[in-house]
């Protein structure tokens, strides 16, 4: 098969589309959960501050929100559409766990988002929180059935296989398979940190700008004490997950180390960077630190793990793709830690919001936490093929019956007007971002005007009056 026939058409139409779909849910669960922290700081402190950084995220969460329900909208359609023969075999398990989503989490989300936007003047303070606390965990629980049925497709239990369809039998073994508990905390995880850095990024923009108000602080010093707290706990969760990954599906570590083979007695080094290729089946201009990968993978000085030449080629996930985005992901981790521990020496120095080098340095990093998990998404998606589901069905067995010319023509019309809505919708969240935190002021406050769309929320125009 060319790289151009309907197969890797139809891939790129999906991953296109989930590329853009999941830097908006993993904004969505940061700025949630840190609505409801500054809600419940602000009752408890009755501090101003806390009110002001509330109405000033609420506007961007709720464009953001919406982005993300528009874009998942189009991704769950090419279940049907480009990947027929895959929802005709394991329909009947991803179908329910993605149902689950939509009659859990998004009906509650939907349910107590219009009283978050919009009840701040008409509920009582408790049950306003309340709802804000409710979207909150609607996130959560939206991540948790999402990432359970992606896990069960990279670890697959709990079924049997009947006349060519997946059955469910133990419903508790597929929604809890192997990958599930590490995968779940890092992609939450992830959504935290790329919050954090967005809001740090944002605070380092205003400082740079000369915009030192007491708003614009808070919201850097709470930044940089989530990035210091949850980075160091990725990285565990992240060392936790490569060895279920070595457990479960050892041709993707394999990948991931660019480890062609393994010799007696030798241990696996780290290879740090390398030009692997796939038909030499070995690694040029590799730098490699001896027994260091052995260290990291099996917690040992000179353990061994599968190599790429114990699977047969059409086994083989891409080497190259996989090796670097998997290392992406690792340098921009490392960055983030650098960033989180400069913060920590700056603030014991009081200098954290007038080191020039940091905040310059925290603003190039705003978009690092997003890059990080596109490159983790890549690493996990990719490096599963050439399977679709884990061991049992073939990306290529899996795509629809359509045309070459077919599949194209709908990737270039899904890329254009991606980018036109999407393209404007990011837009519109960065003028957002760019104006401040104000003065704490109802998002709604005329009593009489009931806006029925979570974009209502965003006051300001997409144009001003200096535009024109």
């Amino acid at each position: 098969m060319g790289f151009f026939d309907a197969l890797h058409l139809a891939r790129l139409q999906f991953g296109f589309t989930v590329s853009f779909h999941i830097i908006f849910p993993a904004i969505t669960i940061g700025l949630a959960s840190f609505l409801a922290v500054l809600e419940g700081l602000w009752l408890w402190k009755k501090e101003h501050v806390y009110k002001d950084l509330y109405f000033f995220w609420s506007k961007i969460f709720a464009v953001n929100f919406a982005m993300g329900v528009v874009s998942g909208i189009v991704m769950a359609y090419q279940f049907g559409t480009n990947w027929s023969y895959f929802s005709t075999f394991a329909g009947s398990v991803t179908g329910p766990l993605l149902s689950y989503e939509v009659l859990t989490a998004f009906f509650l989300e939907a349910g107590f988002l219009g009283v978050q936007l919009f009840g701040w003047d008409r509920v009582s303070p408790r049950m306003h929180y309340f709802a804000t606390l409710m979207v909150a965990l609607g996130t959560l629980i939206s991540a948790t059935w999402i990432l359970a049925s992606n896990s069960w497709m990279q670890t697959p239990q709990g079924f049997e296989v009947v006349d060519g369809k997946v059955i469910p039998v133990d419903w508790f073994r597929i929604i809890f398979n192997p990958s599930f508990f590490y995968r779940l905390p890092h992609m939450v995880l992830a959504a935290y940190l790329s919050t954090a850095l967005f809001v740090a990024a944002t605070a380092a923009w205003h400082l740079l700008k000369g915009n030192g108000n007491g708003a614009v602080k808070k919201m850097l010093s709470m930044a940089m004490w989530m990035l210091l707290g949850a980075m160091p706990l990725q990285l565990l969760v992240g060392d936790a997950h490569g060895i279920n990954t070595l457990e479960h599906q050892p041709a993707k570590l394999a990948a991931i180390e660019a480890h062609w083979q393994n010799r007696p007695g030798e241990a696996v080094p780290l290879v740090l960077f390398a030009l692997p290729s796939n038909d030499d089946e070995t690694n040029h201009f590799a730098l490699e630190v001896p027994h260091l990968g052995s260290l990291i993978l099996t917690h040992s000085f000179s353990g061994q793990i599968p190599a790429l030449k114990d699977f047969p080629k059409e086994d083989r996930p891409n080497v190259p793709v996989v090796f670097w985005t998997f290392r992406v992901m690792v340098l921009l981790g490392m960055l983030m830690l650098a960033l989180a521990f400069w913060g920590l020496w700056l603030r014991t120095k009081g200098r954290l919001y007038n080191h020039g080098g940091f905040l310059r340095f925290a603003l190039l990093m705003g978009p690092s936490g997003l890059v990080a998990l596109l490159a983790g998404w890549m690493t996990t998606e990719i490096g599963r093929q050439p399977w679709v589901v884990y061991g049992l069905m073939r990306t290529k067995d899996a795509v629809s019956n359509h045309a070459a010319a077919a599949m194209a023509g709908t990737l270039i019309t899904i890329i254009v007007v991606y980018l036109l809505v999407f393209g404007t919708g990011v837009y519109y969240l960065l003028r957002l971002a760019a104006k401040g935190p104000q003065q704490a002021s109802p998002v709604n406050p005329d009593p009489n005007h009931s806006p029925a769309r979570p974009l209502s929320a965003a006051e300001e125009g997409l144009y001003d009056e200096e535009t024109h």
